[in-house]
């Protein structure tokens, strides 16, 4: 049921006044400000969205340090993390049969999982990167990257691509469909987008729910789904599921940790030590990733990894 005085409030994904009141959080990662921001779920098509939506303000909410914006990340966590996200590409781009490749990763920051997809097959020949931070362009074309800098919805080009990367992107976005509709359009006949994004329906975001779970990500995570949310919206956007699993999300139980040791005092963390940059982050989140593994087959976990292709005809 609406809470009393929020009917104006409609659902980023279905425009549904329909919600009801899920938390209220600041930043507790990056410490970007104080402003506290509120959370509704809608009780409609069964998603976590962020309102109102702070548009104006990305240059604060996505800092400098931020990590997708950073070249090398430190730590084993994450150099595990890149051995793995090859692997998987690798594995993922061997089911293409083009002689040439072409990729676009949506959010690609300064082009790191660019560098990783072109060392995992030979046939990627050209790598366009579309983000909204300009330090990040120009780190990226360095590395024989293409940038258009800006919203993908803005993007234009003649170009078709055979793999197109949303990894942890949707979330960010103040329009989902829109999102879609135009990866969509760029997406050659054979092509593949890879998609991961947060599950709202999993343990850790039950358990977190009233301290902070890391899946939130405030304010940077505008809307978050669910299997069932998600898929109605690739239904919507006329894209087929060709595959559709629960990942781990080990990044958000560490941040979820670290935040409740901090909040008793046990550990200390602000803006310019942001808590993914924390020593004890990748030690929790290799713990988590294995406690994860372990409960695969049994519970939805708090990332969900879907590859979709275009409608056969």
């Amino acid at each position: 049921m609406t809470a009393a005085g929020n009917s104006h409030i409609a659902c980023s994904n279905c425009q549904s006044h329909n919600h009801t009141h899920y938390t209220k959080t600041a930043d507790m990662e990056y410490f970007t400000g104080k402003e506290e921001y509120d959370f509704y779920h809608c009780d409609d098509c069964d998603v976590i969205f962020i309102y109102p939506l702070p548009l104006n303000t990305l240059d604060t909410i996505y800092p400098k340090n931020y990590y997708s914006f950073t070249d090398n990340p430190k730590g084993f966590s994450f150099r595990v993390k890149y051995r793995l996200d090859r692997l998987f590409l690798k594995k993922k781009l061997a089911t293409l049969s083009q002689k040439e490749l072409h990729v676009l990763d949506i959010g690609g920051g300064t082009g790191w999982l660019c560098d990783i997809i072109k060392k995992a097959d030979p046939r990627v020949i050209e790598t366009q990167i579309v983000d909204i931070d300009r330090d990040a362009q120009e780190r990226a074309n360095q590395k024989g990257h293409l940038f258009f800098c800006g919203l993908i919805e803005q993007f234009e080009t003649n170009r078709k691509y055979d793999v197109i990367l949303m990894l942890n992107l949707v979330e960010h976005v103040a329009n989902p469909q829109a999102v879609l509709l135009k990866a969509k359009e760029l997406l050659s006949p054979n092509g593949i987008i890879i998609i991961q994004t947060p599950n709202h329906r999993s343990f850790d975001a039950r358990l977190f729910r009233n301290s902070y779970w890391g899946g939130l990500h405030c304010p940077r995570h505008w809307i978050i789904f669910s299997k069932q949310s998600f898929l109605s919206l690739v239904h919507r956007c006329g894209l087929q599921v060709h595959q559709f699993r629960y990942t781990q999300g080990a990044a958000f139980w560490a941040v979820s940790i670290l935040h409740t040791l901090r909040k008793w005092k046990l550990m200390k963390a602000d803006a310019s030590a942001p808590l993914v940059y924390h020593p004890a982050f990748g030690f929790i989140s290799i713990l988590a990733a294995l406690f994860d593994f372990l409960r695969q087959p049994f519970a939805p976990l708090s990332q969900m990894l879907l590859i979709l292709k275009l409608p056969e005809k």
